[in-house]
């Protein structure tokens, strides 16, 4: 569906909700580089002391040693993290091919850009694409073996039978000798979890009320985003963070292209995203239940995040 049937369905429902992909126009990629620095979102220093400290032992228990392989980054926004894989893998003179794959051209255009600036040398072939269809695009042109990137915890925004379905759909797409290292964001002190997604510095609630924005922006919607609030929560027994904007008053909101006025009940929820967090044994699950085995885990020092690598049973 389009961006104006997806809000006109998503506003219509019983449960207001609103697809958190929708999060990333220039604004949006821009308010996310600011949360991934933030000190409260443990998420981005966890997994660069993970990329920083272990990319030998990663290269080794993919078992390429010195061969050719395609590094396949899901979602790579500005590559500020595996900046720092490839940089390590290089240095261990990996011969390796970089396909970053992300939705945003504008985000692509500059991690090309400052990549080329960084690694001269490199093979770089980005993709403005979704997920699956470019995958199979790079399967077609390349018989090397294929190290596929998912990290940030993006797979925290899937539930669990929608991560389970989408790592079935991947099984699909790789042939054997593939391997894929996700990052996880594991179950620790909820008050941690709840302050990454809650900032003093008001920058996730600015990431989150600019979908309101884009909405007035390129659906002619006639949000008062003053109106509206970011509102964060985590159930530390589901392992669920859950992300909300909230109307503060009762009132009404015309969007042009749905042709329909939305009306906003005082205290209203949208929903627009979820970050699952994750134990180990819930991680061996999901990989064992998508045909997946997992080869080893590397944790950072405080054990709140780990990438797990995994490859076809």
């Amino acid at each position: 569906m389009s961006f104006s049937e997806d809000v006109a369905k998503g506003l219509s429902g019983e449960q207001k909700k609103l697809p958190s992909k929708y999060f990333y126009d220039a604004d949006g990629d821009r308010l996310f580089q600011e949360i991934m620095k933030m000190p409260e979102y443990y998420l981005t220093n966890s997994e660069y002391e993970i990329f920083s400290t272990k990319a030998e032992a990663i290269l080794k228990a993919m078992g390429v040693n010195s061969g050719a392989f395609n590094l396949v980054e899901f979602g790579a926004g500005d590559g500020f993290k595996t900046k720092v894989l490839i940089e390590r893998m290089l240095e261990l003179e990996a011969q390796l091919t970089y396909a970053p794959i992300d939705i945003s051209k504008d985000v692509l255009d500059q991690l090309e850009e400052n990549f080329l600036e960084r690694f001269p040398g490199l093979n770089i072939n980005p993709q403005n694409a979704d997920y699956f269809e470019a995958l199979e695009r790079l399967g077609s042109v390349s018989d090397l073996p294929k190290l596929v990137l998912f990290i940030g915890s993006s797979i925290g925004n899937f539930s669990r039978d929608q991560s389970i379905d989408f790592l079935k759909t991947l099984n699909t797409k790789l042939r054997k000798g593939d391997k894929l290292l996700i990052g996880f964001d594991l179950r620790k002190n909820p008050k941690i979890i709840l302050d990454a997604y809650n900032d003093r510095e008001g920058i996730t609630k600015a990431f989150n009320l600019n979908l309101l924005k884009r909405i007035n922006r390129e659906l002619g919607g006639k949000f008062d985003v003053e109106a509206f609030d970011h509102y964060p929560l985590y159930d530390p027994e589901a392992g669920l963070a859950k992300s909300y904007i909230v109307s503060l008053k009762e009132q009404d909101v015309y969007i042009e292209s749905c042709q329909k006025t939305f009306h906003f009940g005082a205290g209203e929820a949208i929903h627009t995203e979820i970050s699952r967090k994750f134990s180990v044994a819930e991680i061996e699950e999901i990989a064992e239940k998508s045909g997946f085995v997992v080869t080893e885990h590397f944790f950072d020092c405080r054990h709140y995040y780990v990438n797990t690598l995994i490859e076809l049973v």
